[in-house]
């Protein structure tokens, strides 16, 4: 399993996620509204099927992927706890502060 962080490192893995996230996509699908090759897509779809992110399925000799809400979840549930108590701390601490005045 490769980790979803690393996965979204690259723009053109985040692009496809933004594209797959208007609906599901066949690979040709993906590779003309980018700049790279059918197989380059395929490279990018397979790490991201591998982090979790997307998910595929065939449809007779196509290929269509989809957004995969598991791993979406798991970064967003990562970034929460990370970035949720920083929030928490920031919130406490503005509204137990009283403002300094001006002279």
């Amino acid at each position: 399993m490769t980790d979803p962080f690393e996965a979204l490192g690259d723009p053109t893995r985040r692009e496809i996620l933004r594209l797959l996230s208007g609906g599901d996509r066949a690979v040709r699908e993906l590779a003309d509204a980018l700049p790279i090759s059918r197989p380059a897509v395929s490279r990018h779809l397979r790490l991201l099927k591998d982090a979790g992110l997307v998910s595929e399925r065939a449809e007779g000799t196509r290929h269509i992927y989809r957004l995969e809400e598991g791993g979406a979840g798991a970064v967003q549930a990562y970034l929460e706890g990370v970035w949720g108590d920083a929030i928490t701390r920031f919130r406490l601490l503005a509204e137990n502060t009283t403002p300094r005045r001006r002279r």
